[in-house]
């Protein structure tokens, strides 16, 4: 009998032991089973043997040559009044600190805030305003003075007597910006501070956004069963509309004047897509776009009289992504700058004289310079601290280069992606690593040998959840598309995987422009839902296709003007090819996505009727008019020059061919892509006589995430799949 029960218990704490293994949407969305630990919020100290890091409500001090921590700079509970701040910035002589609380978004980057002002010295706090939240607050060089933007209007705070300054007063939504940029600028263009401090404080630059002409998405709002729903119109202009007319001008404090600033060269069309101090006090720089996007100007503004001189100017055949190429970097003598171009075929780096004269090329290669880290300056000489995916494009490393371009070392040896954040005087920085294989490490080193000082984050916990769990590697692959360039992906496959027994397949991707969802990194898109669905007998499989990233310009753009055409046609090509394998089931072949994904697996559906048998599209765009003028026309110049390429791989129109299982998700507080993307297609594939599920949800955004819509959103998805794949 004891043996008896014995074995039970032996039973019952194994079944114990597999129930715990099996992964739950709870576990990835709510739990945090597998969350990943690092290392946030460091800020290198102008001494840059410290840096500071926000823990809790406190602002602490490292000595990065031990690791360890040396002082508490902020203790947030003896505050007066009392605040739990979100984020801090210190003035640059470090005799301040800026705290922002209470920050509400607006849309995906914007955002407003209550913002104080901790003087180190005295050790009071002060509030900014009490004129309402702040957006983008940023103190003047020397530390005397705070700029902010409040309803569309541009401020500054005095900070020695808290005396608040109005520079603009005709602000008004959804007709005039000032200081910050409009919707579209925000989303494609990756900024919202539309202001910049001359470099010794004397005057202010910024735009000014007048969307008067600019046309209205109206957009209702539930409110969670509000009685009259709100009619929320903002404005968004779509593909080959109108924009909004920027200006620009410098206001100077002394005297509270403002000098115009003329922005418009050649083209009548332009966007200022970046604001970037220089070493010299009374100059600023501009990044100019035309308005397709395939002509770049650099700009210098003399921030004394406004007068404008073009530096440097480069076009192309296709289109220039400006967040992939944003490195302009000047250096200390105030004669030089470094840019990052595609010219080559690569981006690469390149070092110019302040005339726009060409100096050298730094970086060369059939590999991506991806970004600098840092600049080490010694005279005329100085060594450049980059990241690159020389030797694999799924992977990065970390590299120093002399700035002629000579002297290049490999700093990283693992293999696997390596992030780095460096000090101010580049002699530490921070590895962020990870591979297939491992979890997030974070490890601190002395540039100078590159010794390794400190382990900071190892996500020991992690590693063992993966074994508990059993997490499976990603096992790497290539296959050969229509044209033979070849494509890279990789496979999780279920425990126990049996090649002689055929399986499901589920396919992910994203496929836009420039991305990359392939890396020898931990983790990825979905990645821990992919698991989960291993664990009930599926095969996941995430591809590239040809437009993403990593492997140079005539790849990545090679859908220039034919978005969708030559992605789907990879996905199918990947569906055929992955059909092959005998331990694939090519009757049972999926594909899903987000976004641009959605609209790919959307697409991948309907011209693919014959390969796939189920897709899931969340937040699809289903026809290019309907998206926005900076992102699509980059890619797709406008639809009254290129209609075909509008509606020749647009979803709606290949509406008649769906055979297979087909599930359709959208938020309707969607501001980026519009719930009337799926309404196109819904209505389309109504008019058809085609039978497919679709689910929305009310005044969720892009992301789907609030008010549990995440957990609610991948158990329906995870039972769609288990009933139509």
């Amino acid at each position: 009998m004891k043996k008896i029960t014995l074995a039970f218990i032996a039973l019952l704490f194994m079944n114990i032991a597999f129930a715990q293994k099996e992964i739950t949407v709870s576990d990835i969305f709510e739990k945090g089973t597998f969350s990943q630990k690092s290392v946030y919020g460091i800020n290198w100290m102008n001494d840059g043997r410290y840096y500071s890091a926000q823990e809790g409500n406190d602002i602490v001090k490292y000595d990065v040559t031990t690791g360890e921590k040396v002082a508490t700079i902020l203790n947030g509970d003896d505050l007066s009044p009392s605040i739990n701040f979100r984020g801090y910035t210190f003035s640059q002589g470090m005799d301040k600190i800026l705290l922002m609380t209470e920050r509400e978004s607006i849309y995906r980057r914007s955002y407003k805030a209550e913002f104080y002002v901790y003087d180190m010295e005295t050790k009071k706090l002060v509030k900014l305003s009490e004129n309402g939240k702040q957006s983008y607050a940023s103190f003047s060089p020397d530390g005397s003075k705070v700029a902010f933007t409040r309803d569309n209007n541009l401020f500054y705070v005095n900070l020695a007597d808290m005396s608040e300054v109005q520079i603009t007063s005709d602000g008004e939504f959804n007709h005039i910006i000032n200081g910050s940029t409009d919707w579209v600028y925000e989303e494609e263009l990756s900024f919202t501070k539309a202001f910049e401090w001359s470099g010794n404080g004397e005057q202010i630059f910024f735009l000014t956004f007048d969307e008067s002409g600019v046309r209205e998405y109206n957009m209702q709002v539930w409110h969670n069963g509000q009685l009259y729903p709100e009619d929320y119109r903002f404005k968004y202009p779509k593909a080959g509309e109108d924009n909004s007319k920027v200006t620009a001008q410098i206001f100077t404090l002394k005297n509270k004047a403002l000098t115009q600033v003329e922005l418009q060269g050649d083209d009548k069309e332009f966007y200022i897509a970046r604001i970037k101090p220089t070493e010299k006090a009374q100059t600023l720089a501009l990044i100019r776009l035309n308005r397709l996007q395939n002509k770049i100007d650099l700009l210098h503004v003399n921030m004394n009289n406004g007068e404008v001189k073009e530096v440097l100017s480069e076009k192309y055949d296709t289109y220039i992504d400006i967040d992939f190429i944003d490195e302009l970097y000047y250096l200390k003598d105030g004669e030089r700058f470094i840019w990052a171009s595609e010219k080559s075929g690569y981006k690469h780096l390149y070092l110019y004289n302040t005339d726009g004269k060409l100096i050298n090329q730094i970086t060369n290669g059939e590999w991506e310079a991806l970004s600098i880290a840092g600049v080490e300056e010694k005279g005329k000489k100085a060594t450049i601290y980059y990241t690159s995916n020389e030797g694999s494009p799924l992977e990065k490393y970390f590299y120093s280069v002399g700035i002629n371009g000579k002297g290049k070392q490999k700093l990283t040896e693992q293999q696997g992606v390596h992030n780095i954040n460096m000090s101010n005087d580049q002699q530490y920085y921070i590895d962020y690593y990870s591979s297939a294989t491992d979890p997030l490490k974070v490890t601190l080193y002395q540039t100078k040998g590159n010794k390794k000082i400190k382990v900071l984050e190892d996500n020991a916990a992690l590693s063992e959840t993966a074994k508990e769990y059993n997490l499976q590697e990603k096992e790497f692959f290539t296959f050969k598309t229509v044209d033979g360039t070849e494509l890279n992906g990789y496979m999780l496959k279920p425990e126990g995987f049996d090649p002689n027994k055929q399986y499901p397949i589920l396919i992910y991707q994203y496929s836009g422009p420039g991305s990359q969802n392939v890396f020898n990194s931990w983790g990825g898109g979905q990645y821990y839902w992919h698991q989960m669905l291993t664990q009930k007998g599926y095969i996941v499989a995430v591809i590239d296709t040809r437009g993403t990233g990593g492997r140079g310009a005539d790849f990545k753009k090679i859908t220039y003007k034919q978005l969708g055409k030559y992605e789907v046609e990879d996905h199918i090509e990947a569906a055929k090819f992955l059909g092959t394998q005998t331990y694939i089931d090519a009757d049972r072949i999926g594909i899903w996505g987000w976004s641009y994904g959605g609209y790919m697996s959307s697409l991948a559906i309907l011209k693919g009727a014959d390969v796939f048998k189920a897709a899931i599209a969340v937040a699809p765009v289903t026809n290019w008019r309907f998206y926005d003028t900076i992102y699509t026309e980059r890619y797709m110049d406008t639809p009254q020059n290129n209609a075909s390429g509008y509606d020749d791989n647009s979803p709606t129109t290949y509406a008649d061919q769906l055979k297979g299982n087909f599930l359709l998700i959208h938020g309707t507080g969607d501001d980026n892509v519009h719930f009337q993307n799926s309404v196109a297609l819904q209505n389309a594939l109504i008019h058809h006589g085609k039978q497919f599920d679709s689910f929305y949800y009310p005044d969720r955004t892009h992301g789907i995430y609030k008010d549990s819509a995440r957990p609610h959103l991948f158990t329906m998805m995870t039972n769609w799949i288990i009933e139509n794949l």
